[in-house]
């Protein structure tokens, strides 16, 4: 929930299969131009680490854009077990609901910050530019696309699929010089992919001694063999 001061702004890779889909550059420029639309009420705050940004079946009244930092979106279940839906990064966009509440709960997992826009009024410019309607739904549709990607991830891969998909898929979203650095830990990981705690670190020291990855810190894992991650995910 907001607590914090708001201030207004004026505002080739490798193939995995079935891979959850992420979104991509043109994504977040679709969103950039949907907030700077005449009308469109945007704004940025700030959540500490761990801090909650909404809680499910709070109202949807604002959809979200990372602007520094990463968020987690997930369900806790009727026993207590957390099931995280998405990882979302710097220019992903979070938050657009079919209904009136949200479906699941929000968190900082680092210091972040997010631009904020009013739900109200991007259905006021949807409504009365044609561009914006469809950028809405094509992000609509790749949200859509992702939870199906991830059900797949649970329901049909073993473990070691499962780390060598999330490993190629931050990838492609967080390398850079050669090296990504994590900012979830491997229980969010566990989470995120149906394993456990003690079973993600244990498929992730494998592939260390396979040579498939290195780790240079707790967090920060350098990619050795691309292919070999690949063909385990294939």
């Amino acid at each position: 929930m907001l607590t914090q001061t708001i201030t207004t702004t004026a505002v080739p890779a490798a193939k995995v299969f079935p891979a959850p889909r992420t979104p991509t550059a043109s994504t977040t420029d679709q969103f950039s131009v949907i907030a700077s639309c005449a009308g469109v009420i945007a704004t940025e705050f700030s959540y500490r680490k761990d801090e909650e940004i909404y809680g499910e079946g709070e109202p949807s009244e604002y959809v979200y854009q990372v602007i520094r930092g990463a968020v987690r979106t997930y369900k806790l279940l009727n026993d207590g077990r957390r099931q995280i839906r998405a990882f979302h990064l710097p220019g992903d966009v979070f938050g657009l609901e079919p209904g009136l509440a949200h479906r699941l709960t929000a968190e900082a997992i680092t210091d972040t910050t997010v631009r904020l826009v009013k739900r109200r009024s991007l259905e006021a410019a949807a409504g009365s530019n044609v561009q914006v309607a469809h950028n809405l739904w094509t992000m609509t549709a790749c949200d859509l696309r992702h939870a199906e990607d991830h059900m797949l991830l649970l329901g049909r891969k073993t473990a070691t699929e499962k780390v060598a998909t999330f490993l190629l898929e931050m990838d492609r979203r967080l390398a850079k010089a050669g090296m990504m650095a994590l900012p979830m830990s491997r229980r969010d990981i566990g989470d995120y992919l149906g394993l456990t705690l003690e079973t993600v670190s244990r498929t992730l020291s494998q592939l260390n001694d396979q040579g498939i990855l290195v780790f240079s810190s707790a967090r920060q894992i350098v990619l050795r063999n691309r292919q070999r991650l690949a063909d385990m995910d294939a």
